[in-house]
């Protein structure tokens, strides 16, 4: 019964129950028995559950969602849902489900000349990276071209108005950033610093477009998915205007140790972390001692606001060698990584930023969260699926 199920779903649903399989049941990764999941005491939320009012929405408030709702909204805003659930502090936010994209593509006809234009051209896509990066200008340029209909630009606007309400902010500025059904880091969009109602829906597109960039789309035709199709919302979240930010992990990825946390950061944005583009400052955190060991990043450049989007600035010269980080906010950041983590019961791979604006640890933002990749010795393949199918007919 559960292969007859397993097989009707689409390529993107197999391949998200093929990614739950393979990490849920990770057998070398057990939960701490009797470790508390409640991060600010007091909290205590239901589980949210899939309902029809949800199945016709396509905009949802973060607190709206849990883990599950993965094929609606994708990844990265079901987990941002389910940090809100947890009583992370999350910068408050909606998330623009896949069913808008899809309803966006139909009703302005950009869905009907993309699937034209694959079913022309895909046989000359595969192997061929100048095809592809045509493909690629192509395809974005007709959703681009498109206007947002004037319902969906209407309740767009409504829930943004609303998110200024909230924030007691006129214009306030948000990140848009991409969220797929299927786990795809690095090949889509993110824009930053998005202020008022028509850069939010220009932003917005911009991004249902970025499912096409011509890394997504070779990765499409490796995976044998339907090019045509890109499973895709889009995460809205208020920017902090960041003293410091940057990522932990919670193994070690270069060696897969389990029992130590990795957290990385530099001043302003988080961007410049996530590109590479600076030597961060780098912190290793034993999980059970809590031993810190520090490495100081020379940093030379931060991401920072411009009136619109962001920039990269000279660090000050006194601030490039001083740590960004004190030793009791890479502890709370440590604690948190460490209940998500069992939470989740796979080692996550988290993004942090400190609002200056606030006191600790009030000033400790999470804006995503998702399975950890690291090194660790692995079995052949033949070995892995006949495990991974063995644990799905046992289900």
């Amino acid at each position: 019964m559960v292969a007859k199920k397993t097989f009707q779903y689409s390529n993107v649903s197999f391949y998200n129950h093929l990614y739950h399989l393979e990490h849920c049941y990770e057998k070398r990764y057990k939960r701490p028995s009797g470790e508390p999941l409640t991060i600010i005491s007091g909290l205590s939320l239901p589980v949210a559950e899939r309902n029809d009012t949800m199945a016709e929405k396509w905009i949802y408030w973060f607190d709206e969602l849990r883990s599950e709702h993965n094929d609606m909204v994708g990844k990265k805003c079901a987990n941002l849902g389910e940090m809100v659930h947890l009583g992370m502090r999350v910068p408050p936010g909606f998330a623009i489900s896949v069913a808008g994209y899809e309803q966006f593509m139909e009703t302005t006809g950009a869905g009907a000349e993309i699937r034209e234009f694959v079913q022309k051209n895909q046989k000359e896509l595969i192997n061929n990276v100048e095809k592809q990066i045509e493909a690629s200008r192509f395809i974005r340029g007709v959703i681009e071209s498109k206007p947002m209909p004037a319902d969906m630009a209407l309740e767009l606007w409504n829930h943004y108005g609303r998110l200024c309400e909230q924030t007691s902010c006129e214009d306030v500025p948000v990140a848009a950033r991409s969220s797929g059904a299927v786990s795809m880091p690095g090949q889509m969009e993110t824009y930053l610093n998005v202020r008022g109602k028509k850069d939010l829906i220009d932003k917005v597109v911009r991004v249902w477009g970025s499912a096409f960039t011509t890394r997504a789309i070779a990765f499409r035709l490796e995976s044998s998915m339907a090019l045509d199709k890109a499973p895709i919302g889009v995460a809205v979240l208020k920017m902090i205007d960041a003293r410091c930010a940057g990522v932990t992990l919670t193994v070690q990825p270069t060696t897969g140790d389990l029992s130590k946390i990795v957290v990385e950061g530099n001043w302003g944005l988080g961007e410049s972390v996530v590109s590479g583009e600076i030597t961060p400052d780098s912190f290793v955190v034993d999980k059970q001692s809590g031993e810190i060991v520090s490495t100081i990043g020379t940093k030379t450049k931060m991401v920072v606001y411009k009136d619109a989007g962001t920039r990269m600035v000279k660090v000050p010269a006194d601030m490039q060698n001083s740590v960004c980080l004190t030793n009791e906010e890479i502890e709370e950041i440590a604690r948190i990584a460490k209940i998500v983590e069992a939470h989740f019961d796979i080692p996550q791979d988290m993004e942090w930023v400190f609002d200056p604006d606030q006191p600790f640890p009030d000033n400790l933002y999470w804006v995503q969260t998702r399975p950890a990749k690291y090194s660790r010795k692995k079995e052949s393949d033949d070995e892995y699926l006949a495990e991974l199918m063995t644990r799905v007919f046992k289900m």
